[in-house]
């Protein structure tokens, strides 16, 4: 706390009063990396996710990952402490199970903007799987690939994942219901 003190320029009091603990620093340390802010608005409800929702389906996607990217360029590095620390104490852990539920919730949100329509679980999957922190640091940081290279690369995949799923390809009971209703 002392080195985290004189960075702030701050008494190492004021840092244990604002925050009480390592653990707890730590914890708002994460919450503003993810969203950008110190703001109380969740990720699901913040402006810049509607976004989703505007131009092509390309489009739609590339705003989605883009904005991924930005989230994990500002936070990988201290989900790196909170992974750490989550071998040994609990909050953290806690906390990084809570991160990677809301990392999903934010993923089922998003698509559903990007679809019109509410994503397969299937398709939720494979996009949580496929943009997650993981993958962009194994591209970017293990293999030396371009945070530029990395974002197309996903929308790619994401695309793909998208035009190859194959619950989205059939219409839902109500909806054949009615076209063959139409059709006599």
């Amino acid at each position: 706390m002392p080195m985290i003190a004189a960075e702030a320029g701050t008494a190492v009091d004021t840092i244990y009063s604002a925050f009480g603990t390592k653990s707890s620093l730590l914890m708002a340390a994460i919450d503003v990396a993810i969203v950008g802010d110190d703001g109380p608005t969740p990720m699901v409800d913040r402006p810049e996710l509607a976004m989703f929702a505007e131009g092509t389906k390309t489009q739609r996607l590339r705003t989605g990952v883009r904005f991924t990217v930005g989230v994990y360029e500002r936070s990988i590095p201290i989900l790196r402490a909170l992974q750490e620390a989550a071998a040994s104490d609990e909050a953290a852990r806690a906390r990084l199970a809570q991160y990677d539920d809301d990392r999903r919730n934010v993923i089922i949100a998003g698509m559903a903007l990007i679809l019109g329509r509410p994503a397969p679980d299937e398709l939720v999957d494979e996009i949580w799987a496929l943009v997650s922190p993981e993958v962009f640091t194994m591209l970017t940081q293990r293999r030396g690939w371009s945070v530029a290279d990395t974002e197309a690369w996903l929308v790619e995949m994401s695309r793909a994942a998208v035009d190859n799923c194959a619950a989205l390809k059939t219409r839902p009971r109500s909806q054949r219901t009615t076209a063959l209703r139409e059709l006599r």
